[in-house]
């Protein structure tokens, strides 16, 4: 009646109906004693040398006063250990940044590593759905390497095979309150391994002054602030459009001024120039004998200086067809930078129809094809939403700075970028701690990058505008 099947034969089965469930005992290999002990051995051996080749400093600071106590006596041992440790403090107190590098970033990365991320592993991956607990065997993804620095921990993790980079990004907020965290990023590192950022502390949490005027005259990256690793941030401008989103008070003036103010050595030498529209009437202003005559602040006026933009653009396309595919700053052929402030109240809430018209065609004609030829847009606005910006794709680097809606996020900065930990909704409202905080998605880079940009006050406004106008 049955079908014998390997393992024990079912015996003895008693039923009445005919959809009972039956139930096979697998068969069971008893393993001898011998392999069981060659199998535990090598995996201690395995841990120690795994051990002490990813934490040699650690392990050597375990094992060293070990070895001199087992050899000569605990006395030596503890005068060792009580030597090293006043060299370690004396070292630490002359130069801090080499005793962190070699030495005290190891360690923590060696402490977190066994008491915040091993010990709590297997509850976190398991609670949070990305191990599986299957037939009595937890299957967990693999805890790699910890890594410190001076703001955050980075850990490198490899994927249970057949997990996806979503299955980890729709996890951070699981995944940063498990590990004690603020927050958490998500990156790949390479092929089947991530990188998890834990930030230990906020290293952008204090408002940063104006970025003094370079010395050099150049139309490169400028330097408009500091990423959140500590280096600074350098935005391209030259063959590049970038759209800057953020809610009222947000800091979208510190990532414009910083912007011009990172050009302002070119715009002395003639290699730049920038044409400005501010609608509001009130940011740019300040700065009004920066612009000279390219200025506008009425949407008529604003369509006017977009069509001479475009003029431009297309007068430089017939010159350069055939001859050269990059753009190179020359006085005669100079850089021109058209900066947007508030770009929805052209594009979305003009009630004159022709005007939005002839703007939105304007800005789409000159996103597309103002690169190549040296005319590039900055465009600041408040509401992201497709109605209100339908050009925002064109835009190849994009900022998102303080925002209103989750959903927002990655209307800027992209499908996934804050399930990726771009947390623009997160960031505070209040203007010592926010203004000016955001994330940056590149071109070139799908990764968010948090930053802060540099406030430039009313007086260095006015200063650099009497500057340029002397």
């Amino acid at each position: 009646m049955f079908k014998k099947l390997p393992g024990d034969e079912a015996q003895n089965l008693v039923s009445t109906t005919p959809d009972t469930a039956v139930v096979f005992r697998p068969a069971v290999v008893r393993t001898p004693a011998f392999v069981t002990l060659v199998i535990l051995t090598w995996r201690l051996v395995a841990g120690l040398v795994r051990l002490i080749w990813r934490h040699p400093i650690a392990s050597a600071v375990v094992a060293i006063p070990g070895a001199v106590c087992w050899l000569y006596g605990w006395r030596w041992g503890l005068g060792l250990t009580a030597g090293t440790v006043a060299a370690l403090v004396a070292w630490c107190f002359l130069h801090r940044p080499s005793f962190l590098r070699i030495v005290g970033w190891r360690l923590l990365a060696w402490w977190r590593f066994v008491w915040i991320y091993r010990r709590h592993w297997q509850p976190v991956m398991i609670v949070s759905g990305l191990g599986r607990h299957l037939r009595g065997r937890d299957y967990l993804p693999h805890l790699v390497t910890v890594t410190c620095t001076s703001w955050a921990d980075v850990v490198t993790v490899k994927m249970l095979h057949g997990q996806a980079v979503k299955d980890w990004s729709d996890r951070i907020e699981h995944l940063a309150h498990g590990f004690g965290a603020r927050s958490c990023r998500v990156s790949i590192a390479r092929a089947g391994r991530l990188q998890l950022v834990f930030p230990r502390r906020d290293p952008l949490a204090v408002p940063l002054p104006a970025v003094p005027v370079p010395d050099e005259v150049s139309v490169g990256p400028v330097r408009v602030g500091i990423r959140e690793d500590g280096s600074p941030w350098l935005l391209k401008m030259h063959g590049t459009h970038v759209l800057i989103a953020g809610a009222t008070g947000a800091g979208k003036g510190s990532v414009l001024w910083s912007a011009i103010r990172g050009l302002l050595p070119a715009v002395r030498a003639g290699l730049v120039e920038v044409w400005a529209l501010d609608p509001k009437r009130m940011e740019l202003s300040f700065g009004r004998e920066l612009f000279g005559t390219r200025y506008a602040a009425t949407p008529a006026e604003c369509a006017e200086l977009l069509e001479a933009a475009v003029e431009v653009m297309q007068e430089r396309a017939d010159r350069f067809a055939g001859l050269r595919r990059d753009h190179v700053p020359t006085v005669e052929d100079p850089f021109v930078l058209v900066v947007v402030d508030e770009v929805a109240f052209l594009t979305a809430y003009q009630s004159d129809k022709g005007l939005k018209l002839r703007i939105s065609a304007a800005l789409a004609t000159l996103t597309t094809q103002g690169r190549a030829v040296g005319v590039g847009v900055m465009a600041a606005l408040q509401d992201p939403r497709k109605e209100v910006m339908n050009v925002r794709n064109l835009f190849p680097d994009k900022i998102a700075l303080r925002l209103d809606e989750s959903e927002q996020v990655d209307m800027v900065l992209g499908d996934g970028a804050r399930n990726r930990g771009a947390l623009a909704d997160h960031i505070s409202p209040i203007p010592e701690q926010g203004a000016g905080v955001g994330y940056v998605r590149l071109e070139a880079s799908p990764d968010p990058i948090r930053v802060r940009a540099a406030y430039v006050s009313d007086t260095d406004i006015r200063a650099m505008a009497a500057e340029v106008a002397a």
